[in-house]
């Protein structure tokens, strides 16, 4: 990057035999305000060419929005100086998207339930619970700082 407030999307070529029709990445440092920026330039170009429907868009925008803002808040703990990684892989029905913090990591299963009458007040949990109800699968490596959303591309 060459100044601390650009993002540059990288893309590689895919993996025909899977389908995988190309890959995008971007690195962005932890900064809230790059978070609709970059969200706006990943759905962008995982729906050029395509007439996506208006769901599958707003479920990738608001997932991945969520996912920066708890890989830059929670992960990264708002320090510019760490990165927060996202990588697309771009199949012709779906999206694989993987968000990665350098932090310390959590266990998505002990993060309480929103709906929950104890949790209401609670800002804690809202997140993950909009990723897991918009993308049709979830996953975390074992540390619990890269999340993989799979979502709908058409």
């Amino acid at each position: 990057m060459s100044r601390p407030d650009e993002l540059i999307l990288e893309e590689l070529p895919g993996r025909p035999e899977e389908l995988l029709e190309v890959v995008v990445r971007l690195a962005m440092p932890s900064v809230v305000r790059l978070v609709d920026p970059a969200v706006e330039l990943l759905s962008r170009r995982c729906f050029a060419d395509l007439e996506a429907s208006r769901q599958a868009q707003f479920r990738l925008r608001v997932a991945l929005a969520e996912a920066l803002a708890n890989a830059i808040q929670c992960g990264n703990r708002n320090d510019p100086a760490k990165l927060v990684r996202i990588s697309a892989n771009l199949f012709p029905d779906r999206i694989r998207v993987c968000v990665s913090d350098e932090g310390s990591g959590f266990d998505p299963e002990d993060v309480p339930d929103p709906r929950d009458p104890v949790q209401v007040q609670s800002p804690c949990g809202r997140g993950l619970f909009l990723i897991r109800n918009l993308a049709q699968e979830v996953e975390f490596n074992e540390k619990g700082n890269t999340i993989w959303m799979t979502l709908p591309r058409r």
